[in-house]
C-alpha cells in the first residue's frame, strides 16, 4: 500500500465526505416527488472497488442495509472485465439485488480513472409507489429488480426503463426521481476523478484503506472501555399488521475489543415485518456506533470488531420469500434492544427508549384524468430522555432521519387537508429528565381514497431508564369511534383520520426533576396538571 501521512488522510477523507454530501444535495434538489424533494428519503455513499463502504452521507442509517449487499450482488452477476465506464446498475430486491425492501431503488455507477475501476458511486431513494399491496410474501410487494444495467457505457436501456415504468403506479415521479439519482452519481464520478487527478489515484485509494483502519481502531478502543461480560435485554414488538406481541431479545458479549450481538426472535412472519440480514446489520452498526463512539467514521472499518447473529429464517434474519416492506418497524426495535443491553453495561451513558417506530401514513387514489396518486409520509415522535437532558420532541429516532412533509406541500399536491399538526401533551415518559413528546397529525380526505397505516408501539410502550416512566404508545382514530389499527381503509370525502405517535421514555426518578422545569412544562402544555401531581410531587 502506498505510504501516506495522517494529514493527507484527513484531507482526502474530508473530500470524500464532501462528495457524498454534495451527491445528496444534488439528488434532493433535482428530484420530483415530495418524498425526496421535501422529506429527503434518500441516501448517498461511496464504495471502494472491493465493495467496502468508504463513506456514507449523514442521511438515513437504515439505507446502509440497502448499500451493504449491492456491489457484491453486481459482482455476482457481472464479470469485472464486463463492467465499463458509463454503466449504471439498478436494483431493489432484498434477496437477489442487495437491497432491503422494494421501494428503495439503488443506482450504482462504477468510477474509472485511466481505465481502472477505483470506486463506486451509490445512492438509494425511496420511491413512493407500489401502494395498496399485500404483504404475505415478497411477490405481493412490488416489482423485484436484481442488479441490471439501466445504462450501458452511457447509453440508456430504453426497454428496461419502459418495463420498470409500466409496473409503477406513478411513472412520472419514478422517471424524474431516477434521473435525479443519475445526476447524483454522475456528480460523484466527476468529483472522484478530480480528486484522483489532484492527489494521485494510489494515494486516494491508500487514504480510503487508512480511513477504514482508523474506524476499526476507534471502534475497538470504544468496545475495550466497556466491562467484559454478557448483557441481555428483551422487548416487546407489536405492529398493526399483527394482533399479538412478539418477544425479541439480544445478548451482547464484550470480550476485550470485540463485541458479539446474538439476537433471537420467532420464525419469519407472513407479514411485511421481516428483516434480511443486511437490515439487521445496518440497525446493529448504527446502534452500537451511537453508544460506543458517535464520532467513528461511517465506513466498513467500524464493523470489523462486531459479530452479529440471528437464527436463519427468523423475523430478524429472514429468508426468501418473506415479505420485507415494513422492515423498519422491527429494525427500530433492534436499536432499542441494543440500547437496553448496553444500558446495563454502561449505566448513566445510554438514553431511554425513543418512540421506537416509524409510523407510516399512505394515501392513494385517482385524479380526474384517471392517473394514480400516492402520498407517503413517515411521522416522527418523541426521543428518549438522556442522562443529562430531556428527550427531543417531534423527531425521527435511530434509523429514520427523514423530514416531515410541510403542510403547504401536502395540500398543494394531494386532495388532503391537514387539520391539526401538534405535539401531544402527556405523551412523554416522566423522569428527572422528561422524554420527548409524540406528534399528532389529523388528515381530512377531500376525495375518496384508500388509507394504509403502518406502525408499532401500539400495544407496547417506549421504556424509561433508571426510574423514568414509559411513554405513551401509538393511537389511531378514524373520527367515527373506530380506533382499530389494522389493514387498509377506504376513506370517504370529508372523512377524518388522526394519527398520534409515541413519545420517548423518561430518565431517572421523576421526584428528582427541577421544580422550575415542572412549572415550565405545565406552562408550555408539555404535561398536564394530573401528570405533575402524579409523578412530580414537589
Amino acid at each position: 500500500m502506498t505510504a501516506i501521512d495522517p494529514i493527507t488522510v484527513e484531507v482526502i477523507g474530508s473530500a470524500l465526505q464532501s462528495i457524498v454530501e454534495e451527491m445528496g444535495e444534488a439528488l434532493v434538489r433535482a428530484s420530483y416527488s415530495t418524498n425526496i424533494k421535501e422529506r429527503r428519503d434518500c441516501s448517498t455513499a461511496l464504495f471502494d472497488r472491493h465493495g467496502n463502504t468508504l463513506c456514507q452521507a449523514e442521511h438515513i442509517p437504515m439505507h446502509l442495509g440497502s448499500f451493504l449487499g449491492v456491489i457484491g450482488a453486481i459482482y455476482g452477476r457481472f464479470k469485472m472485465n464486463d463492467i465499463k465506464p458509463g454503466d449504471v446498475f439498478m436494483a431493489n430486491d432484498a434477496y437477489a439485488g442487495g437491497a432491503t425492501h422494494l421501494p428503495d431503488i439503488v443506482l450504482a455507477e462504477p468510477i474509472f480513472v485511466a481505465d481502472t475501476l477505483v470506486a463506486w458511486a451509490v445512492n438509494t431513494a425511496h420511491h413512493s409507489d407500489f401502494a395498496d399491496r399485500g404483504h404475505e410474501h415478497i411477490y405481493q410487494e412490488g416489482l423485484r429488480i436484481p442488479p441490471v444495467r439501466l445504462y450501458r457505457e452511457g447509453v440508456l436501456n430504453q426497454d428496461l426503463q419502459e418495463m420498470f415504468l409500466l409496473n409503477c403506479q406513478v411513472p412520472r415521479e419514478r422517471l424524474s426521481d431516477l434521473r435525479a439519482q443519475m445526476s447524483a452519481n454522475r456528480l460523484a464520478v466527476q468529483r472522484m476523478q478530480d480528486l484522483c487527478g489532484k492527489y494521485g489515484t494510489d494515494k486516494v485509494l491508500a487514504a480510503g484503506e487508512a480511513l477504514q483502519d482508523y474506524a476499526e481502531r476507534k471502534m475497538r478502543a470504544g468496545i475495550a472501555a466497556i466491562p467484559d461480560g454478557t448483557y441481555s435485554f428483551s422487548d416487546q414488538f407489536d405492529s398493526n399488521q399483527r394482533g399479538d406481541r412478539i418477544r425479541l431479545s439480544v445478548e451482547i458479549t464484550i470480550a476485550g475489543d470485540e463485541m458479539t450481538l446474538a439476537f433471537d426472535g420467532p420464525p419469519q412472519l407472513r407479514a411485511g415485518l421481516n428483516l434480511i440480514y443486511t437490515s439487521l446489520l445496518a440497525a446493529s452498526y448504527f446502534a452500537v456506533k451511537s453508544v460506543v463512539d458517535p464520532t467513528i467514521l461511517p465506513n466498513a472499518g467500524l464493523a470489523r470488531p462486531l459479530t452479529v447473529t440471528a437464527p436463519k429464517g427468523s423475523i430478524l434474519n429472514c429468508e426468501h420469500p418473506a415479505a420485507v416492506d415494513g422492515r423498519i418497524a422491527a429494525a427500530q426495535r433492534v436499536c432499542d434492544l441494543v440500547y437496553g443491553a448496553l444500558a446495563r453495561a454502561l449505566p448513566g451513558k445510554v438514553m431511554a427508549a425513543g418512540n421506537g417506530c416509524c409510523t407510516g401514513a399512505i394515501f392513494n387514489g385517482t385524479h380526474e384524468d384517471g392517473s394514480i396518486w400516492v402520498y407517503l409520509e413517515t411521522i416522527g415522535g418523541g426521543g428518549g430522555a438522556r442522562p443529562s437532558s430531556d428527550g427531543l420532541s417531534g423527531i425521527h429516532v435511530s434509523l429514520t432521519n427523514t423530514s416531515n412533509l410541510p403542510v403547504e406541500s401536502l395540500e398543494l399536491e394531494y386532495p388532503l387537508t391537514l387539520l391539526r399538526y401538534e405535539l401531544v401533551d402527556d405523551s412523554a415518559g416522566a423522569g428527572t429528565w422528561r422524554g420527548g413528546m409524540g406528534v399528532r397529525r389529523v388528515y381530512r380526505a377531500e376525495k375518496a381514497c384508500r388509507f394504509t397505516v403502518e406502525g408499532s408501539r401500539v400495544a407496547s410502550e417506549p421504556w424509561g431508564l433508571d426510574g423514568g416512566t414509559s411513554a405513551r404508545g401509538t393511537v389511531l382514530d378514524f373520527g367515527d369511534g373506530r380506533t382499530d389499527f389494522a389493514g387498509m381503509v377506504d376513506l370517504k370525502p370529508g372523512q377524518i383520520v388522526s394519527i398520534t405517535t409515541p413519545g420517548g421514555g423518561g430518565y431517572g426518578d421523576p421526584a428528582g426533576r427541577d421544580p422550575a422545569a415542572v412549572r415550565r412544562d405545565l406552562a408550555e402544555g408539555r404535561i398536564s396538571t394530573a401528570t405533575a401531581e402524579r409523578f412530580y410531587k414537589q
